[in-house]
């Protein structure tokens, strides 16, 4: 368990599996500053100011049939995939002249590209994962076969990794997590309205269909998948929900070793962590101590071909979209269409593109970054992150409601956040020891894997190492560390619209100046605020300020759960949930308000112009608009809901805009309009 806030969540989510064919359009075209055609100037901005902000580019801009929710963010990401293509195909040419990061990237493009030999490969490639199952014979066997699917990059029943000791976050310790689902969320086991009961039955018949796939008769299918439903129905029920994980507090579980191994006797821990070759350590942390006890239980009380099944299924649910073409389309046609509401797959390339991105990540960023990214947007970048933090000390020095002690530790905090990582690492990953085959796909997913587990694992009793990054260079995302204490912004998301070195200061201030300011004010929302200023998790406020900060944050939860993005297949609305968006909601608030007030404090003075009839403080706000315009299928959004710690696009800009007396004055809006929540208005930081 490693806790993190993040920008967006969209390299993985907003995709559905390949196919031959893409009727994705093309991203649009990069213009510098405010596209004018992005609005809607029939509505009234105090009114509506999403409809306002983003209304014309909606309207030109619906869902491509590929994907599942279609946003700026994600025209940036196409964008980046694009330019990876053409370092890829240029890569995959075999030549005497390419270099060995060039050789290793441009031979697992061309493999994952060669879908005629999937087709003719079949399902032989998880042969071996079938052949290892079939030998289990007593629990210690299970355990050993765990281990080995961790290693191969499959998750099975818990997960297991290296992260920085909660309490002393310079020591990275070992940690296991619960895991081992199929469907997006807990509840979705557990849960017993109509769509939930309806998507367990769907769930059924594409584990059936998987299995017969695989080569099981139809009724022994059938009887397989009531076997996975049943076993991951007793770890739903045992997983702790994701708003109670949103509470550092409740994931702190320290203990040896063996006190873990006594925990769950039957999942036989000690061969597990011995089969991983993990190095050897004393203690662990177990985030969900109960979830590993009734797994345990469930182990003993489940016949051993019934957890044999399951183990198969988590081998089939990951090798499919690898696979022929049969086995891509029935991943598709659950996860895609039916969960998602996609129309198409994806053209095979972009999930090649998204492969190396995922395996061999800074091999394929440093081929981004030496072609696309100079060093004059990191000395932009550098201004701009120097004066939001300005800001954000600014306002910490001036709330009224924290007392001077716990102001002078928060100021200590904001003073050590590190904001060196812009852009790209200064040393890049080496994956000299991994073999990369062109004709083998799969294989090359698995060496990866393995390079990734070895890598991992291997922290372990280490001091923690605050030079690497856990995003690619090509992301289009940021996030802040707690444990670390750190910002991390990669060079994916520094370009247009977001990051524009032609645009004026107002437009930069509130497009990427504001993503400045949320990820700063991560570090005092209500997750980051329980980290001090070396990571450590402890509390540090006074009693009278922590009950004032969470009398605040109660207000932002209050208003966003008032929020409804979608409804029910019933036409019953479907509302947001204001604990588990709490920590976004906070900083997308407290980022606008930093960024807005860096950008008046960088005129020092000076009377910027109006341009194109708006004014800079108009500017500003219609900068932060560009972000959050976009389009989701309803099925998506449902999950969104359920799953996300993000509000969706036009709930964080209307959020956060209503509550600002600045955007009420820039648009010379009226109390009593929607866009004015008055002195309802919620404000941390």
């Amino acid at each position: 368990m490693r806790v993190r806030a993040s920008l967006v969540l969209l390299m993985v989510a907003t995709t559905v599996p390949s196919s031959g064919q893409s009727p994705s359009s093309a991203p649009a075209a990069i213009s510098h500053g405010f596209d004018l055609t992005q609005l809607d100037r029939t509505a009234d901005p105090c009114v509506d100011f999403y409809q306002y902000a983003c209304g014309g580019w909606r309207a030109k801009n619906p869902l491509p049939d590929d994907k599942v929710r279609w946003g700026r963010y994600d025209e940036m990401a196409e964008r980046n995939r694009e330019k990876l293509r053409t370092i890829l195909e240029a890569a995959a040419s075999p030549s005497t002249s390419r270099s060995p990061v060039e050789q290793q990237v441009g031979d697992y493009y061309a493999a994952c590209m060669d879908e005629s030999l999937a087709e003719q490969k079949g399902l032989a490639p998880l042969q071996a994962y079938f052949d290892r199952i079939d030998r289990i014979q007593t629990k210690a066997d299970l355990a050993g076969a765990i281990a080995a699917l961790h290693r191969d990059g499959i998750s099975a029943f818990f997960s297991f990794n290296a992260e920085p000791d909660l309490r002393n976050a310079n020591n990275v310790i070992a940690g296991v997590d619960q895991g081992g689902l199929g469907l997006p969320d807990r509840d979705y086991y557990l849960k017993t309205d109509p769509k939930n009961v309806e998507r367990r039955t769907k769930y059924l018949e594409h584990v059936q269909k998987m299995f017969e796939l695989a080569g099981t008769a139809p009724d022994g299918a059938a009887a397989s998948a009531k076997t996975i439903l049943t076993v991951e129905s007793a770890l739903a029920t045992s997983s702790m929900d994701r708003i109670a994980r949103r509470d550092p507090h409740n994931l702190d579980h320290k203990m040896t070793r063996d006190e873990l191994i006594r925990l769950a006797p039957s999942l036989e821990l000690a061969r597990y962590f011995a089969d991983t070759q993990a190095p050897p350590f004393a203690d662990v942390n177990t985030a969900t101590p109960n979830f590993f006890k009734d797994a345990s239980a469930l182990v003993d009380r489940t016949p051993m071909d019934d957890l044999k099944t399951y183990l198969r299924w988590r081998v089939i649910r990951w090798g499919a979209p690898r696979l022929s073409t049969a086995f891509v389309e029935e991943d598709f046609r659950f996860n895609g269409q039916y969960m998602r509401g996609a129309k198409a797959r994806e053209v095979r390339w972009k999930v090649c593109v998204r492969g190396v991105d995922r395996d061999l990540g800074e091999a394929g960023g440093r081929l981004f970054v030496e072609r696309y990214f100079g060093p004059e947007g990191k000395q932009k970048m550098r201004e701009l992150v120097n004066n939001v933090l300005s800001a954000l000390e600014d306002s910490i020095k001036q709330v009224e409601w924290m007392s001077d002690a716990t102001r002078q530790k928060a100021l200590t905090k904001l003073h050590k956040i590190r904001t060196a990582k812009l852009g790209f690492p200064e040393s890049w990953r080496d994956y000299g020891t991994v073999t990369v085959a062109r004709d083998d796909y799969l294989g090359n997913t698995v060496r990866s894997a393995r390079f990734e587990s070895a890598r991992e694992w291997s922290k372990i009793g280490k001091p923690l190492d605050r030079t690497e990054w856990d995003m690619t260079p090509p992301t289009v995302n940021a996030y802040y560390d707690p444990q670390a204490n750190e910002i991390v912004f990669p060079a994916g998301i520094l370009q247009s619209p977001m990051f524009d070195l032609s645009a004026d200061d107002a437009y930069s201030y509130g497009a990427i100046g504001r993503v400045v300011g949320h990820e700063l004010t991560h570090g005092f929302d209500d997750e980051g605020r329980k980290f001090d200023a070396d990571g450590n998790l402890t509390d540090w406020w006074t009693e009278s300020d922590g009950k004032a900060f969470e009398s605040r944050a109660a207000c932002i939860d209050r208003q966003y759960s008032e929020y409804s993005p979608v409804k029910d297949p019933s036409g019953q609305p479907i509302f947001l949930k204001g604990k588990l968006t709490l920590g976004e909601n906070t900083a997308d608030n407290g980022g606008v308000r930093m960024a807005l007030a860096a950008y008046k404090k960088s005129l020092a003075g000076k009377t910027p112009a109006v341009i194109d009839g708006f004014t800079p403080e108009q500017r500003f706000f219609l900068g932060y608009a560009v972000s959050r315009c976009e389009n989701v299928t309803d099925d998506y959004s449902r999950i969104l809901v359920d799953t996300d710690p993000h509000s969706p696009g036009k709930f964080r800009l209307i959020g956060a805009v209503s509550n600002m007396p600045e955007f009420w004055e820039a648009f010379s809006c009226k109390p009593g309009q929607p866009m004015v929540r008055g002195e309802h208005a919620c404000r941390v930081w």
